[in-house]
């Protein structure tokens, strides 16, 4: 999964520290990648729990035009780019426990028909749902 964030430092620490991911990859990669001669990091972290799974945390920049690498950047910024959903078996405690940590919610643990969600926030703009669905 890709997830473009405005700061891949900021990222990184936001998704370790404060999410508890691992990172899985923060890797220099020379221009011959991109063609411009520019190179990117290649930055992936997941849940300690789920191996198999990797998130990129991508520059805006990387794979485009700095035209549409600015427009990213604002989608992101305004939060118009919501990323998915995080499963979680108790979700008012991870509310609790995240909290603790500084990440900031949009709306705090409140009852739905699939079962108890929370929204939070990166640090980049960029939103998901946690959610503890009904069994």
């Amino acid at each position: 999964m890709t997830i473009f964030v405005l700061d891949q430092e900021r990222a990184r620490e936001f998704y370790t520290e404060k999410l508890g991911f691992e990172v899985r990859a923060d890797i220099t990669m020379g221009g011959e990648f991109d063609g411009a001669g520019q190179g990117f990091r290649w930055l992936t972290v997941g849940p300690p729990d789920q191996p198999g799974f990797e998130v990129i945390l991508a520059d805006c920049s990387m794979g485009h035009d700095e035209g549409t690498a600015e427009q990213i950047r604002e989608l992101v910024a305004k939060g118009a780019l919501s990323t998915g959903v995080m499963d979680t078996p108790d979700c008012r405690k991870a509310y609790e426990e995240l909290s603790a940590r500084g990440v900031v919610f949009l709306q705090e643990p409140a009852e739905r028909p699939y079962g108890i969600e929370a929204v939070l926030r990166d640090d980049s703009g960029n939103w998901f749902s946690l959610t503890q669905r009904t069994r």
